[in-house]
């Protein structure tokens, strides 16, 4: 696992800058992804417990986001460089380096985790212990809202991301994985974003049982 996210590190370290210019807005445009974290929000205030983790928060944008939505929200990335670029652009709230197997958060304390695509460079193999993390700074009945590139065929299918190589998901083979992880996923969206590669956007929200 350290040699892959090794390369995944330096990898977005060399794209920071392009990245947050191409994604720190996007949402803007993508009613769905934007709908479906503000679902996740509304649920985890319900919950009472505000504290969220961004995990692969990237140049921060969704933490800022999360934040507008009442949440007591923070970022966690592999790259240096986009946390020293969310710590710049987002100087009042909180960013740190972590990998996403060994997240810097003690057993329970969250209320909601947020995985806007950042599980989809994971080996198929590694994956389950990143969501075994999930599931453990999660506090029971916490959210997780993942994202990730979907597939119709029955396997995951690793493609040629234009950062680092990546997969995309059948979302019941992840719902699946979830469900091995500790968690109940009770509601998904499927959409097509007229992605030149041809995925679907896929979103799972769950809950820690």
């Amino acid at each position: 696992m350290a040699k892959h996210q090794d390369e995944t590190r330096t990898a977005y370290d060399g794209v920071v800058e392009l990245y947050a210019s191409m994604f720190a807005n996007r949402l803007e445009t993508q009613p769905f992804s934007r709908n479906m974290i503000g679902t996740f929000a509304e649920l985890v205030r319900g919950t009472g417990n505000t504290r969220v983790a961004d995990v692969g928060c990237g140049p921060g944008h969704l933490t800022a986001m999360l934040h507008d939505l009442e949440l007591d929200a923070f970022g966690l990335d592999l790259s240096p460089g986009m946390v020293d670029h969310a710590r710049r652009a987002h100087p009042a709230l909180k960013f740190d380096e972590a990998r996403m197997e060994e997240l810097p958060v003690e057993d329970g304390a969250l209320g909601g985790v947020l995985a806007h695509y950042s599980m989809i460079h994971t080996p198929p193999g590694e994956l389950p212990a990143l969501l075994a993390e999930q599931a453990r700074v999660l506090a029971p009945e916490g959210l997780l809202l993942v994202s990730f590139f979907g597939t119709d065929a029955p396997e995951p299918v690793r493609f040629d991301h234009k950062v680092t190589p990546a997969y995309s998901w059948p979302a019941d083979r992840f719902a699946e994985l979830l469900a091995g992880a500790g968690f109940a996923t009770f509601a998904r969206l499927l959409h097509d974003p007229a992605s030149e590669r041809g995925f679907l956007d896929a979103h799972l929200l769950a809950r820690r049982r």
